[in-house]
């Protein structure tokens, strides 16, 4: 079982950054693959990036160059750092950990791009 708590949202301006911190607890994290996802009001929850069990990471076209994920499994937290948003980029974050069959969600956080 792990349980995940996303922090770190809030509003910022278009071309700030932010940094998105997705707590674990419970089960060996360094196991999980993670992911981060997003869900803008009215759409589906798109995947937005990823890192694997060992690191290696990928991203989606429309963040690719801005977003950055990372993991430090000591502390069992992924990182989504954020520059350049966009208002485009305004949604609910969530986090995922997934070691098949299993599958975990955090409760979100809000991401606000507005000038």
């Amino acid at each position: 079982q792990v349980q995940l708590v996303e922090s770190g949202g809030g509003l910022v301006q278009p071309g700030g950054s932010l940094r998105l911190s997705c707590a674990a607890s419970g089960s060996i994290f360094r196991i999980y693959a993670m992911d981060w996802y997003r869900q803008a009001p009215g759409k589906q929850r798109d995947w937005v990036a990823g890192i694997t069990s060992i690191g290696s990471t990928n991203y989606t076209d429309s963040v690719k160059g801005r977003f950055t994920i990372s993991r430090d499994n000591a502390g069992k937290t992924v990182y989504l750092q954020m520059n350049s948003l966009k208002t485009e980029d305004t949604a609910v974050y969530y986090c995922n950990a997934t070691r098949a069959p299993n599958d975990y969600w955090g409760p979100g956080t809000q991401v606000t791009v507005s000038p």
